[in-house]
């Protein structure tokens, strides 16, 4: 069939818009499953990073927005294979406006860069952070969106902590995943609340000595508090993720629907295409026997074009899906998601084959057709 691709690749751009608006259908559909295939695998089939494999969360068990006693913490520390725990809240609050959102955390300013080890700062700017109970760290990413920089202040309306804070920012740390996010000292908040409100924690974070050690250490946490008014659930750090996740729903049924209803529209609209196509050249086709082509040969030059014009429109909508996906990655919520990689094998074969599998199946009723259609029944067609 080699020596018929230039018959093919011309037969594929003579309809030319046609062939546009098949290729650019094609393609956006191809771009939404590829964003739907790589945010899957980043969230549920990606591998913790060594770092991560470190730590576990430990969280109340009915809810997250439902706190756990400061106290677990001792208890928590006595586990064998425990080498740190930090408590981590969340601040919430408005910066400027509801626009402006990014994470904001309380935490142990002594203990954040122990816990998160992966974070890097300068070790003056670290001191500062643990000396000043009302500064503040930021990620690389949040100074540069919002042209930050050291000594600088930011101001937050608190809405789960009530009242107007600012904060000094002693330091700007990078980090290997986006970092959109706020780091706040947790003695400084806890002092700003009534008396009732003070001593929960929203999670306790545990730095465990190694992952083989995950599963005991979460099982005898939990079971420590088995019995007690606020029971917890201690998972890794990449369930932990998923738990922000699950919050909007079932995200895993979702994401496989999307991906189902995409391939199954576009199959829809490229057999109706290629339908089309050959019932104008019903006649060519008989033409083309007439020359001693063989049914198999015309079944092959009809698929093939179908073929190629999807993988074109595979190809461009996996560089777009690449670029959106990127753009998740780079946004105020990738900071809850795992690391998206910018480009990803699986999903590049994932959508150029699903393409040139749709290409191929959509044209094959009518191929099949065209090619078993008699020489004269053929010649007298007058589509």
């Amino acid at each position: 069939m080699l020596r018929y691709l230039p018959l093919i690749l011309r037969n594929s751009w003579r309809n030319r818009r046609r062939t546009i608006l098949t290729v650019a259908s094609i393609g956006v559909s191809m771009c939404l499953l590829g964003v739907m295939i790589a945010m899957f695998h980043a969230l549920y089939l990606s591998d913790a990073t060594p770092d991560q494999a470190l730590r576990l969360v430990t969280r109340n068990r009915i809810s997250l927005t439902v706190s756990i006693p400061e106290s677990y913490e001792n208890s928590i520390k006595q586990v064998a294979g425990v080498r740190e725990v930090m408590i981590s809240s969340w601040f919430g609050g408005t910066y400027i406006d509801a626009k402006h959102f990014f994470a904001r955390f309380i935490v142990d300013t002594d203990k954040l860069f122990t816990v998160y080890s992966e974070l890097r700062i300068p070790e003056d700017q670290r001191r500062a952070f643990v000396r000043d109970r009302t500064a503040c760290v930021i990620g690389r990413d949040l100074a540069d969106k919002y042209n930050l920089h050291v000594g600088e202040r930011i101001h937050l309306v608190g809405d789960i902590y009530p009242g107007d804070y600012e904060f000094a920012i002693a330091g700007i740390f990078d980090s290997p995943r986006p970092s959109e996010v706020m780091y706040i000292s947790r003695e400084y908040l806890e002092q700003s609340l009534p008396e009732r409100r003070r001593g929960n924690a929203g999670t306790f974070v545990t730095v465990i000595d190694r992952p083989e050690s995950a599963t005991r250490i979460a099982q005898t946490i939990d079971n420590e508090f088995h019995n007690s008014t606020a029971q917890t659930k201690t998972e890794s750090e990449q369930a932990y993720v998923l738990g922000f996740v699950s919050l909007l729903g079932n995200v895993k049924m979702f994401l496989v629907g999307i991906s189902g209803a995409v391939m199954f529209t576009i199959l829809l609209v490229s057999a109706n295409t290629m339908a089309m196509s050959v019932r104008e050249r019903v006649r060519e086709v008989g033409v083309l026997k007439t020359l001693g082509f063989t049914p198999g040969t015309i079944l092959g030059m009809i698929l093939g074009e179908a073929c190629a014009i999807s993988l074109v429109g595979g190809t461009i909508g996996f560089v777009l899906s690449t670029m959106l996906t990127g753009g998740v990655g780079k946004s105020p919520a990738g900071a809850f998601l795992p690391p998206v990689p910018p480009f990803q094998p699986a999903v590049a074969v994932a959508c150029i084959l699903t393409a040139v599998a749709i290409g191929f199946l959509s044209s094959l009723v009518p191929a099949i057709g065209a090619s078993r259609t008699p020489i004269v029944e053929a010649l007298r067609s007058t589509d």
